[in-house]
């Protein structure tokens, strides 16, 4: 278990690859984010991308899945604070490779609660191409690592 001192500023992670479905594109789309765009083909054939494309929450919860795989599950994480700064400047297609990184920008105990810090990065996904499809800044709470018990 990684605890808040054990995380190292500016280290980046690459998270690994994923394979976007079309049938797990348009079944997420269907269920939390049913624009044209996201669900009908013919509809989005008329539109600026000239095809179905996913959802920027699709796109941020396959990053998010990968996050969870190889740094989240290995740290003392006591929960998210928040997402700022998310952006999706190129859009993500059925049958795309995207490939996930974080970087650690912050690890800064709290000022409050000992127990504690914030954990800042900069999480990304690019595409087969290298394009960057999204990107995003997210503050998690992280314990820190405890005082060993006295004699």
């Amino acid at each position: 278990m990684l605890y808040l001192e054990d995380l190292v500023v500016g280290s980046v992670t690459e998270l690994g690859s994923v394979v976007v479905d079309r049938g797990e594109l348009v079944a997420f789309a269907d269920r939390f984010d049913p624009q044209l765009m996201h669900t009908d083909e013919a509809a989005a054939a008329g539109l600026p991308f000239g095809r179905i494309i996913a959802s920027g929450w699709h796109t941020g919860s396959m990053w998010m899945r990968l996050y969870v795989e190889r740094v989240l599950g290995d740290i003392a994480n006591l929960g998210g604070l928040g997402i700022d700064e998310l952006r999706f400047p190129a859009p993500v297609r059925a049958g795309d490779i995207l490939t996930g990184a974080v970087e650690i920008l912050e690890a800064r105990p709290s000022p409050r609660k000992p127990d504690r810090g914030t954990m800042v990065v900069l999480g990304t996904m690019h595409n087969q191409n290298a394009e960057l499809v999204m990107s995003l800044r997210s503050a998690t709470r992280v314990a820190r690592r405890p005082e060993p018990a006295g004699d």
